[in-house]
């Protein structure tokens, strides 16, 4: 009886692929980001043994949330190659308006100033958006004036004071807990990143990576660039609106609420491997980078150190991010000098189709 033959695998077929290498290629560009958020986790674990109790946990996510939020709006406009530095303005302005409007009409149900925070958000979005792609404005421009416009007017609103109480209902949202027990911020997080999710692989998240990619090719392809672009900032602002919200709840009414939160969610962006200039990135990794941001804050602060130093530290992560990002990394390969190889075949004489001399004759 003949041993079974053993069969070849097909010419031009791939070998399956180890389950690392499918969980390293389903992550995507988001592994550095949950490497370092997993040892983040663990340090923070050995720093406070208590930092896992239900109780202290969930404070340190109901604390991440608005970054978080503002991390998955952010990239929607990063990914698609542009910046929106306006996030900060519009989430202090939104704590700031919510307070008048309560000082105005203190019966108003808070879902519908909510309502009203996020319409706002989404035209100052809508603002900048059709500024930044119909007139043709750099983003960063454009997102820096709707800064120091907001920031000018709610000074001059307020005086540099504001005034006014946010209700309880209002605050609930910020600080309050849904069944005894898990807060509602979580669960404001939780939606923020589903919906992220869900946009991101629609076809209009599609359209936005290739409208980072480039947007020549995309327009080319009949994707209008404008309307995407613009949807990506009026996404950005209404994520902003809404942090805004969960700001106000569980720290009130303040002129300074937001200051910062614009550049710490480009800093969890590139964190998270999302590319300046669009083209390549996830959300989930986005606001994994946020968590890690929000991680490394708290175990400084464990540690003692300053918080002054916090704008530091994301200086340093921003300018490292995106330094390993633009390496080129194919020049830290050894290449072999030429003539070092071993000798390659001598080529045959091709006087003749045989690589030989033709015969009869001398050789001139």
């Amino acid at each position: 009886m003949s041993a079974p033959t053993k069969t070849a695998p097909a010419a031009g077929t791939a070998p399956a692929a180890s389950p690392g290498r499918r969980l390293v290629r389903a992550l995507g560009t988001g592994v550095p980001v949950y490497a370092l958020l997993a040892v983040l986790l663990l340090a923070l674990l050995i720093t406070d043994p208590g930092f896992y109790e239900p109780d202290s946990f969930l404070s340190f996510v109901k604390r991440a949330a608005p970054l978080v939020i503002l991390a998955a709006g952010q990239y929607l406009v990063i990914v698609s190659g542009e910046f929106d530095l306006s996030v900060g303005a519009i989430v202090t302005a939104g704590v700031v308006v919510a307070a008048e409007l309560y000082g105005s009409f203190p019966d108003a149900h808070w879902l519908v100033v909510t309502a009203v925070l996020l319409v706002a958000g989404g035209l100052a979005g809508l603002v900048s958006g059709l500024i930044t792609t119909v007139l043709r404005v750099p983003s960063f421009i454009t997102t820096l004036g709707m800064m120091l416009i907001l920031e000018g007017a709610v000074f001059f609103w307020t005086g540099g004071s504001p005034q006014g109480v946010l209700p309880t209902a209002f605050r609930q949202l910020g600080r309050g807990t849904a069944f005894g027990w898990l807060p509602w911020a979580v669960v404001a997080c939780l939606l923020a990143g589903t919906v992220a999710v869900l946009v991101t692989r629609s076809d209009f998240g599609r359209t936005l990576v290739a409208t980072g990619d480039s947007d020549r090719a995309a327009a080319l392809s009949g994707v209008r660039v404008i309307r995407v672009r613009t949807v990506a900032f009026i996404l950005s602002g209404a994520a902003a609106a809404l942090a805004a919200v969960l700001v106000g709840g569980f720290s009130g009414v303040s002129a300074q609420a937001g200051r910062g939160y614009e550049f710490e969610a480009i800093t969890a962006v590139v964190l998270g491997g999302v590319v300046l200039g669009g083209g390549r990135g996830s959300v989930v990794a986005a606001m994994a980078g946020a968590f890690s941001l929000q991680a490394l804050f708290t175990l400084l602060n464990l540690q003692g150190v300053s918080g002054a130093l916090e704008s530091t530290v994301q200086g340093v992560i921003v300018i490292a991010a995106v330094g390993l990002g633009a390496a080129d990394w194919s020049r830290l390969r050894r290449r072999t000098p030429p003539g070092t190889g071993p000798p390659g075949p001598v080529p045959p004489d091709r006087t003749h189709p045989t690589g030989t001399q033709p015969s009869g004759g001398t050789p001139s």
